[in-house]
């Protein structure tokens, strides 16, 4: 029997693999599994050069669980190995030194495996001994027993074992009996191993008997050893695709479609990525994409691998260049994995580019399902965005949908302003905002509709990439100024009508929660509404994006602002006016009057003093004038606000153009049916 230590330059190894890989303990599985896989393999290939011309034998790989002995195996009949071989691979771990190893490692578990040559050495974070029964493929070899309890000191003897190949078996410790239930092996099996390109065997499949499931006497194998994203594309079916993609995510619907890699240069990578139809909310979910390493499970946390926006996709990556040691910072620093995902954002711009163009209708009947995931990764990526301008589509309120380059050729000769820029007008609400929709049709614009969560943030982007591009909500300002052609019109009103109308209205505005509305007066076709609601595009828009950064809640915390624009040319404003001009004047006509005088009076003391300092005197004399102004402009609107609430034809008038907005809740609303009823 030979007796040594392993060859390591730190005191003790094991503590440190336990402390370092302990929140991935399960891993071992893993590791064991695809080193009795490379085994395998590796035999094949010498059997197919004639370097090895004896019988293969079971070319699987076996995970058996003995409960009672305490003890799981992972065999396989591979390439097996000599003392000689265990003395150099197994023995002699290249180890720089235990500092210089825990300061580089400290953050990231998994890069521990791999970089050492430490993948058989994760078997100690759960066994208290592990064994080795090994004979090697070589002609002669004699078969060999190396044993190590978790410290240094090891133990390697000669052994009987009948066929070549290697058992691994670990004797689970006390804190690990988990690793003894048949049902926690194959999750792990199933989630690590399930496409392995060699069989998988764990235990032996069940079938129901007498009122319970009991063994049989066939193998279970747990793996798949040719997945679809092995085979060539031309192999397979639209059937084989969505069969693989139920595989991986059991009860969804069907993939809208999917784009299929392979590429073997400048790296390797294969894969399948599939479209899943994305409900109308933003639904960003990790561990959709599953990345694998020569069909070994690598990680389902694939940021740096893919862009960011493709975590919306769903599916497989393969790769031998991402090694099973990945951890985050090597993500972010590898050249090759930023190659990769480089690689892949252009063949999934250019996969949609062809569906695009191959059957554009069906395209089309699709966009909705798909329009997100474009959206993000236009906002997210600009390499993606700059493919993606053409065949990124815009629909309209009628359920058309353009290019961007179709639909500026269909809007540039109506909808270009006296500045020269084109205006995309656009809805967010078809049903609430119909009013505002039919006002810009009537003036023969068209209406774009926007209502996706990120529709607000890709208009900006739009604004950004397309030249002398303004976009509008429909409902942002009047029709006849969505697209201004010419200087605005004068509202044909007085400064005293202006004066006397201001308060009439705003003293009849219902209090509406978290809202402002500013009063103004405007001539518009007399055919249009006595009076309209709009809201001010960009506050509107800074408040809508503040709802998904955090970093503008200034924003969110203002109250929504709208303009209540009377229609002076409108019949019913001009029957008010003349109504509260008559029934006003001579209350109003000595107020008004002294308004006036007082503000004369101000006008003057204020050209008095111009560039002096005004004295006590005139200080208080001024205070004193502009408090009597005050108090006589708020009597003024008093007397006018009494009127007002006499005239169930004003409070008509405001309360249709919030109903029209969605804005006439709660009492507010059900006084307007009550006041509607009684108006019939």
């Amino acid at each position: 029997m030979q007796k040594g230590q392993i060859g390591v330059t730190t005191e003790n190894i094991f503590p440190v693999i336990k402390k370092f890989l302990y929140s991935d303990h399960e891993i071992f599985l893993r590791e064991l599994v695809s080193n009795a896989i490379d085994a395998t393999q590796k035999l094949k290939t010498l059997a197919s050069f004639g370097d090895f011309k004896g019988e293969l034998g079971e070319m699987k790989v076996r995970v058996t669980v003995d409960k009672e002995a305490g003890t799981l195996t992972v065999s396989d009949h591979g390439i097996g190995m000599t003392s000689e071989d265990i003395d150099k691979y197994i023995n002699q771990i290249a180890f720089s030194g235990a500092e210089e190893f825990l300061n580089k490692y400290k953050d990231t578990a998994n890069a521990i495996i791999g970089h050492f040559g430490l993948g058989f050495y994760s078997a100690f974070m759960v066994a208290k001994k592990v064994e080795i029964r090994s004979l090697s493929y070589k002609e002669g070899a004699e078969a060999v027993k190396w044993t190590c309890d978790g410290s240094p000191e090891y133990a390697m003897e000669p052994t009987d074992k009948a066929e070549h190949g290697t058992d691994i078996v670990l004797y689970i410790d006390d804190d690990n009996k988990e690793f003894l239930e048949q049902a926690r092996i194959d999750t792990l099996l199933k989630k690590y191993c399930r496409f392995l390109p060699v069989p998988v065997i764990s235990g032996k499949e069940q079938e129901w008997k007498d009122g319970k499931y009991v063994d049989t006497d066939k193998d279970k194998i747990v793996n798949d050893t040719e997945p679809a994203w092995t085979k060539k594309p031309s192999e397979l079916t639209d059937e084989d695709y969505r069969k693989f993609y139920h595989e991986l995510y059991p009860g969804q619907e069907d993939p809208l479609f999917w784009i299929h890699l392979n590429v073997d240069y400048p790296f390797t990578l294969t894969g399948i990525l599939f479209f899943p139809k994305i409900k109308s909310n933003l639904d960003i979910r990790k561990n959709r994409i599953q990345l694998y390493c020569n069909q070994v499970y690598v990680t389902d946390s694939v940021e740096g691998v893919v862009p960011e926006f493709m975590m919306l996709l769903q599916g497989v990556i393969d790769s031998p260049d991402i090694p099973l040691n990945v951890s985050r910072s090597y993500l972010q620093s590898d050249t090759a994995v930023k190659k990769i995902s480089g690689y892949i954002t252009k063949k999934v711009a250019s996969r949609l580019d062809e569906l695009f163009k191959e059957n554009r209708a069906d395209f089309e009947a699709k966009w909705d399902d798909i329009k997100i995931f474009i959206e993000y990764g236009m906002l997210t990526d600009e390499k993606f965005c700059d493919s993606a301008m053409k065949f990124a589509l815009l629909r309209d309120t009628e359920g058309k949908y353009f290019t961007l380059d179709e639909y500026r050729t269909l809007v540039e000769a109506s909808q270009t302003d006296k500045d020269g820029n084109v205006v995309y007008i656009y809805a967010t609400d078809v049903t609430a905002q119909y009013n505002y929709i039919h006002s810009a049709n009537e003036k023969g614009y068209n209406v774009l509709l926007m209502d996706g969560q990120l529709d607000g943030h890709f208009i900006s982007m739009l604004e950004s990439k397309l030249e002398k591009t303004h976009f509008v909500r429909v409902d942002s300002d009047v029709a006849e100024k969505l697209i201004p052609k010419e200087e605005a019109k004068d509202s044909g009103l007085t400064s005293e009508q202006i004066s006397l109308l201001t308060p009439l209205f705003r003293s009849q505005i219902p209090a509406v929660e978290k809202a402002d509305f500013l009063v103004s007066f405007e001539s518009l076709d007399p055919a249009a509404n006595p009076i309209l609601i709009t809201q001010n595009e960009y506050m509107r828009r800074m408040k809508d994006m503040a709802a998904t950064q955090p970093g503008m809640s200034f924003y969110a915390e203002l109250p929504d602002s709208y303009n209540l624009i009377v229609n002076t040319s409108q019949p019913v404003v001009a029957k008010i006016l003349d109504e509260a001009e008559k029934a006003l004047s001579e209350k109003l006509a000595p107020i008004n009057g002294t308004i006036d005088a007082d503000n004369e009076k101000i006008t003057v003391l204020r050209s008095e003093i111009k560039d002096n300092k005004p004295t006590v005197e005139q200080k208080a004399e001024e205070k004193q004038l502009s408090d009597n102004v005050e108090k006589n402009r708020m009597e003024k609107e008093e007397i006018i606000a009494r009127y007002a609430s006499e005239k169930p034809v004003v409070k008509q008038a405001i309360d249709l153009a919030l109903l029209a907005n969605g804005l006439l809740r709660g009492r507010d609303l059900n006084e307007f049916i009550n006041r509607s009823v009684k108006m019939l």
